[in-house]
């Protein structure tokens, strides 16, 4: 029997799914520390990335920092905060939010600093105040943007998380981890096949929601695009 054999024969017990600690129970403890991360990310990049590009202040440097958080490796991350006495899902969440920051400031800059100046140049002409016209002109021009900057994040985290396993935390990288340290190569197929499983539904159900939340002229000017 093969490995890709070993995956689906094990796939395909429904104890694998159902028995507690199963992959039910795994995978919404991987989407419970997915939405913690990136609710930790949004919470602090969406609100400074849209107030940097509303008043232009600081934002180069800003946005160098943000990328260069990119290029640290989360599982270096994981393994500092673990040496620092953080471990299990707690290192990873935190780990994988400074992984997610980068989109997310980037995308929300990016989208209230590309917003129509006419649109912002009126929001002023009818005396609105600067807060005004950031909540009400351009952050809803920039909601496009800033979705799909959520979505990208979304399925990066959701990939991330299976290393989790590595400082004793839980999700779907357990599968993973288990599998190499007793040598069942075929769980560990399944245990890959399901993460990319799952990235791959979120990814398009926030496809739906990304289009869905776009008001309706930029989608009409993205499809022109």
């Amino acid at each position: 029997m093969n490995v890709l054999d070993e995956a689906l024969l094990w796939l395909n017990d429904p104890l694998t799914w159902t028995r507690r600690g199963g992959i039910i129970d795994l995978g919404a403890e991987h989407l419970a520390m997915t939405a913690i991360a990136v609710a930790l990310a949004a919470v602090f990049a969406i609100p400074l990335g849209a107030w940097l590009g509303h008043t232009g202040r600081g934002a180069g440097a800003m946005v160098t920092l943000g990328n260069a958080t990119r290029a640290m490796p989360t599982l270096g991350i994981i393994l500092l905060l673990a040496a620092g006495g953080l471990f299990g899902d707690t290192a990873t969440v935190v780990a994988a939010a400074i992984f997610a920051v980068p989109v997310l400031l980037a995308n929300s800059y990016e989208g209230v600093r590309g917003a129509d100046p006419a649109a912002r140049d009126a929001g002023r002409g009818m005396g609105m105040t600067g807060t005004r016209v950031l909540l009400q002109v351009e952050l809803p021009l920039a909601t496009g943007l800033i979705a799909a900057g959520l979505r990208t994040t979304i399925v990066q985290v959701v990939a991330t998380i299976p290393l989790a396993a590595l400082a004793g935390g839980g999700g779907l990288g357990q599968i993973i981890a288990f599998g190499m340290g007793t040598q069942r190569y075929g769980q560990v197929l399944a245990g890959g096949m399901l993460v990319a499983a799952l990235a791959l539904v979120l990814d398009g159900v926030l496809a739906v929601a990304q289009r869905f939340v776009t008001p309706e002229p930029l989608r009409v000017d993205t499809r022109r695009r």
